[in-house]
């Protein structure tokens, strides 16, 4: 087989988007509406020779109204002549174009397409529910209508297979590590989702506008055992910061005692004291005082 035909590469050429020309639709209009008139005066007059060009020029004036086209703002033609792609009108209002083109309304509208609710495994094996809303328009019109079979089921496929993809590679939860996680890190996740659905769907002409993901959790297997693990992660780091304060405050208490030199304590009243104050400074419940009517080593 001859590469001639081939591109550079070896593969076949892929169709871009161009404009195609049209001409003002009105005035085609009242074109095809003279010819008709004027073809059915033609005929009125009852003579062999008037009412064959009168014939003829109906014929011509309804190809004249075959070529006009109505493109509402939003909205494009693409125009094909026996198979070929030939161009995309793109320009509103009436216009007109060869009428023995093939031409195929394409919306360029904004639309949004939400994901269903996937079941996925983060990268820490765990089930998860995931979900993403997508907005998405048609940048070139040439691709979407001859790349893929049908644009919207595509859209809908590879945003899909996106979102499993990205839940797959991060885990849902940092637990705090220094790692990127689904639901600590949901800015950068977003703008990842965003440049793979640009890489999957720019084959059939399509621009990812903007991505959001919708819903995300455990799935209910493991819901409630994951309730409880993060309820312990926050119980434990509130205890840190709770012990590192308590701390902090004995260590003053005893370095004001000693610069002030309001009482001399031992190294084991230190340890007693230090005890004490962390009991109250830590315990869940108040502490009980007790009063203390003796000396200070009773």
């Amino acid at each position: 087989m001859s590469t001639g035909a081939m591109g550079a590469a070896g593969t076949p050429q892929q169709i871009q988007e161009r404009e195609i020309g049209s001409a003002p639709g009105v005035p085609m209009l009242f074109l095809g509406v003279a010819l008709i008139g004027g073809g059915i005066a033609l005929i009125k007059a009852q003579k062999t020779a008037t009412i064959w060009t009168g014939l003829g020029l109906i014929v011509l004036g309804a190809l004249v109204f075959g070529g006009l086209n109505a493109v509402a703002p939003g909205q494009a033609r693409v125009v094909a002549l026996f198979g070929r792609y030939q161009g995309t009108v793109r320009l509103t209002g009436l216009r007109w174009v060869n009428p023995f083109t093939v031409r195929k309304r394409m919306s360029t509208r904004i639309r949004n397409h939400e994901t269903t609710t996937l079941k996925v495994n983060d990268a820490d094996g765990n089930p998860i529910e995931m979900a993403a809303v997508v907005v998405w328009q048609i940048a070139d019109t040439a691709k979407a209508s001859y790349a893929v079979e049908d644009v919207r089921t595509f859209v809908t496929t590879q945003a899909e297979t996106a979102v499993r993809h990205i839940a797959g590679q991060y885990p849902y939860d940092a637990r705090g590590m220094d790692r990127v996680s689904l639901r600590d890190n949901a800015d950068q996740i977003t703008t990842q989702l965003s440049e793979e659905l640009t890489r999957r769907v720019a084959v059939a002409g399509v621009a990812v506008v903007e991505s959001r993901i919708t819903r995300l959790s455990y799935a209910a297997e493991i819901a409630q055992a994951m309730l409880r693990r993060q309820q312990a992660d926050a119980v434990v780091a509130a205890r840190e910061r709770l012990v590192e304060g308590a701390v902090g405050m004995v260590r003053t208490a005893l370095h004001r005692l000693s610069e002030e030199e309001l009482v001399d304590l031992d190294d084991e009243r230190k340890a007693s004291m230090v005890s004490n104050l962390l009991v109250v400074l830590c315990g869940d419940q108040p502490a009980q005082p007790v009063v203390n009517a003796g000396t200070l080593y009773q």
